[in-house]
Order: C-alpha cells, then structure tokens, then sequence
C-alpha cells in the first residue's frame, strides 16, 4: 500500500517536471506569436507579457503585402523544399530497397562504404562542394541547393532496416500475381511503407527549408534567396530594429512545417502493421 502510494506520487511529480518543462520551452514560441500582433512600440518596450494593450495585424499586412521581397522569399523556399524532398523520398527509397532486398556485387562495400561517409563532417566538404558546384555553371541557382542534397545517407538507412524487416510473403505474392519488381516496388512496397516515408518527409523538408549556409554560400542574385537568407538580410538591412516586421515573417516562416507535421502526424503514431492479408 505504501509503495502503491509513494508510485504515484512519484508519477505525479514526473508529470509536474515534464508540464513545466513544456511549458518552459513552449512559452518563447507563444511569445513569438503574440508579438508579431503587437506594434513596434510594445516589443521594444520590454517585459515577456503575452497579452499587449494594442491588437494589430498592420505587421502581417505589410509582410505579406508591402513587402517586396517576402512573398517571392517565401515561394523561392517552397519551390526548393517540395522539389528536394521528392526527390529525396524516391531515391532514398529506392536505395534503401536495393540495399535491402537486391543482390548485386558490391552491395555490402556499397553499405558499409555509406556508413563511413556518415562520420564526415559536412563541413569538410563545403569548399569541394563549392568548386564543384561553380565549375558546373551551377551557383546562384536552385540547382546548387537541390542537387547536391538529392540523397541523404540517414535517411538511406533508416529505410533498409525498415526494408529488411518487411515481409517476403508479400513480394513473393505480388511476383506470382505476375508484376515485376518495379511494379512491386511502386504499387505494394512504397504504399505499405508509408509511415517510415513520412517520418523522412518531415526531415528532409525542414532540412532544406531551414538551411542556410548552402544560400549564403551559393546564392547572389536577392530575388532567388531562399526566405532564411532573405529574413537575414532584412534584419541586416533594418539593423535589427523592425521587430514588428520580422516577427510576423518569422511566425510565417514556420507555417509549412507545422502544416506538414499536421499531415503526416498519424503516421507517426500509426504501427507498421504488414500481413498476409494486408
């Protein structure tokens, strides 16, 4: 009975700790949120209150209206990041099934080859990146940001150990039901694999979507910066003191990815149920 007792107050007070720890780390984001409502005079005023005495939505009508270069900041991000992650998802998909399921020559050096390319830092290879990229005609482009991040290692191995736990059975079905293996990747093994996919989705688009060595590094022209790079420069340009404007592009800047966890959020929390019958 004592035990009994002393459990639950031990699990009550782990819930206190984990409720306030929430509520610590949540409490700057609310903030955010709050004073991208408020006028300049009331964020440089001081004090961490949420509720200000003004109520306004000037700060998003000029982001999204005056503003010259947000919204094209904004599209030029987007058009990087869906493009990347699509990319992404097939060929890390793919390979990960190759290593997974083909036997060819070479495939275990190929594995283990990959493995040991994950210990290097990725900023050893920023200045190689950089004279690749500008040999091949490629900078102040999106094609200098996508194309070198089109496969991600991680993300490679994550989905053979996915793969190497997925049910023969079902592939063996599928080859006598008469369709070839690309048939089978495509039709039964990627839709079953979708919780593993979008698990990688989120990752890979806040990857690209929160990068910003690679547009500082590859990226001149204004008009093509990604809206990381583009955010820095206007808080450069305005030394820091339009905090009216750069709350409300800050709170924007993270909508997308909000959106797509809203989306993929079951398959996070769904099983990987895979039988026979299935």
């Amino acid at each position: 009975m004592k035990k009994t007792k002393k459990q639950q107050m031990l699990k009550v007070l782990l819930y206190v700790i984990l409720v306030a720890y929430a509520l610590l780390t949540f409490y700057p984001f609310i903030w955010a949120v709050a004073a991208s409502f408020k006028p300049l005079k009331e964020i440089v005023a001081g004090g961490m209150n949420i509720f200000g005495g003004e109520f306004t939505f000037a700060n998003y009508e000029y982001i999204l209206g005056r503003s010259e270069n947000f919204s094209r900041w904004f599209m030029n991000s987007l058009i990087v990041s869906i493009i990347g992650t699509t990319i992404n998802l097939f060929l890390n998909t793919m390979a990960g099934y190759a290593l997974a399921r083909i036997n060819f020559p070479g495939r275990e050096r190929i594995y283990w080859g990959m493995l040991a390319m994950m210990m290097v830092p990725a900023q050893v290879l920023l200045i190689p990146n950089y004279l690749i990229i500008s040999s091949l005609g490629m900078k102040d482009s999106f094609t200098a940001l996508i194309l070198p991040a089109a496969i991600n290692i991680g993300n490679i191995f994550m989905m053979r150990q996915f793969f190497l736990s997925f049910p023969k059975d079902i592939e063996e079905a599928a080859t006598i039901d008469g369709l070839s293996r690309t048939g089978t990747f495509f039709r039964i093994v990627m839709p079953l694999a979708k919780p593993s996919i979008s698990t990688q989705a989120v990752f890979v688009f806040m990857g690209f979507w929160n990068e910003f060595l690679k547009p500082m590094l590859y990226l001149t022209t204004p008009s093509k910066y990604t809206l990381t790079l583009g955010l820095q420069t206007f808080k450069s340009q305005n030394a820091g003191q339009r905090w009216d404007q750069i709350m409300p592009a800050s709170v924007i800047s993270i909508v997308p990815i909000i959106i797509l966890y809203i989306i993929f959020n079951k398959y996070f929390l769904q099983g990987v149920r895979m039988d026979g019958e299935k």
